[in-house]
């Protein structure tokens, strides 16, 4: 008990007073001809994203499933002042084009400052019996086309010093029912994005990664999702949006947006902060650092 009022308390006072005092006040010029890659950019709060960041003058190129759709959003998004807003449609279960797809969006903006990755799979809420398959398919869609994505667009973040967005939820933060699958992929994201942010730290790379941490958010497709089944207030999705982009233009660690203004408080684990602060000293990180 000694040694925790000796050392620890002051070490966290020091550690929270740090983190929380490095704010920096959000810009819209910031984002100005920026070039940005927004994924499940049809509708919900991809669209919602697409729709500021082109108010804001950034150049666009969106994907998704629903061409239709995305034909729309880029309309509107030139409506708003977009300094160039471009479209590719396909499906994120397909790694082959969401490599093809950075590649072509650099070559579309001519390199690229901003990746939002925010699309997902949808399936029914219900406990988990033997569904491998939604399992399988959580997985490679809302977790490993994010990291097909993310390695793809590192040679141009790198070129910007650059950052990406990584769209999660608090489901990927904390235990709730009858979303297994999609509990296990945002788990996941948390996971290897939270180590690449340290690598990167450790090895000087100058992109930053942004972890989202949603609450429930009133689109369309997760009103329908939880109707009759969550009795929780939806957050606005337009200021969810906001929120993002504001987060991932100031290089933010991590972002929370809930109805809720305990959410951060209760999920941020500043303990876990430290013990990853002190694990480092167990490396030789020479070693790793020259291979």
């Amino acid at each position: 008990m000694a040694f925790l009022k000796k050392y620890l308390l002051p070490i966290l006072v020091l550690f929270l007073g740090y983190y929380y005092s490095t704010v920096e006040e959000f810009r819209p010029e910031m984002l100005r001809g920026k070039k940005v890659i927004v994924t499940g950019a049809s509708k919900g709060i991809g669209r919602e994203m697409a729709y500021h960041l082109a108010q804001m003058g950034a150049h666009v190129v969106l994907t998704a499933r629903s061409e239709e759709g995305l034909q729309k959003v880029v309309s509107r998004c030139l409506e708003l002042g977009a300094a160039s807003a471009h479209y590719v449609a396909g499906t994120m279960e397909d790694m082959a084009f969401a490599e093809q797809f950075v590649l072509k969006a650099g070559k579309l903006m001519g390199g690229l400052d901003m990746l939002i990755l925010n699309h997902i799979t949808y399936f029914s809420l219900g406990f988990f019996h033997d569904d491998i398959h939604t399992v399988r398919k959580a997985m490679e869609v809302n977790f490993i086309s994010y990291v097909v994505l993310s390695a793809a667009a590192l040679p141009m973040l790198k070129q910007s010093s650059g950052s990406i967005a990584v769209v999660s939820s608090m489901a990927g933060k904390m235990t709730q029912p009858m979303i297994a699958p999609y509990s296990a992929s945002k788990f996941a994201l948390d996971g290897f994005f939270s180590t690449i942010r340290q690598e990167y730290s450790l090895a000087k790379v100058n992109v930053s990664i942004t972890l989202c941490i949603l609450g429930l958010i009133n689109t369309e497709t997760a009103m329908k999702a939880t109707s009759g089944m969550l009795m929780a207030e939806a957050a606005p999705k337009e200021e969810c949006a906001l929120e993002i982009i504001k987060g991932t233009a100031l290089r933010k660690d991590e972002v929370y947006y809930d109805k809720s203004g305990w959410v951060p408080l209760l999920l941020s684990n500043p303990g876990r902060r430290i013990m990853e602060y002190f694990s480092i000293r167990n490396y030789n990180l020479e070693r790793f650092l020259k291979n």
